[in-house]
């Protein structure tokens, strides 16, 4: 259901070369959080760096939202680069993955396998 590599770079790093990565992929980048100094401004200490990326490919999610407009619930896509273990580690829920459990589409099937490629390349990539 993830896929998550480990990575020899900074987490500033790798997220500085993650959104590289996914323009070069022809997707952008909608936001992205930056879950320790979100939980701080909360008064919540995370001991470790956290970025979450929501990424979308424009003509992908169009696809996706013409047959079924209800899957709005699983974009965009997100991946996460993160210290763990005191590693740097990148990783997503695979899009064939959450998608097959929301919905038995063969167009949404093909769909997620094209945006799950693209963003495994992505994440390699970057590490």
């Amino acid at each position: 259901m993830k896929y998550v590599v480990t990575s020899g770079k900074s987490v500033e790093q790798a997220t500085a070369d993650l959104e590289a990565a996914v323009k070069q992929h022809g997707f952008g980048v909608l936001h992205t959080y930056d879950l320790k100094q979100t939980l701080a401004g909360k008064g919540v200490e995370l001991p470790h760096e956290c970025r979450i990326l929501e990424v979308c490919n424009p003509r992908q999610a169009a696809r996706v939202l013409s047959a079924d407009m209800s899957m709005n619930i699983a974009l965009p896509c997100r991946i996460s680069v993160y210290e763990d273990g005191g590693q740097t580690r990148i990783g997503m829920v695979r899009p064939t993955a959450l998608l097959a459990s929301l919905s038995e589409s063969p167009s949404l099937r093909e769909v997620a396998d094209e945006v799950e490629q693209a963003t495994i390349r992505m994440i390699d990539d970057a590490k």
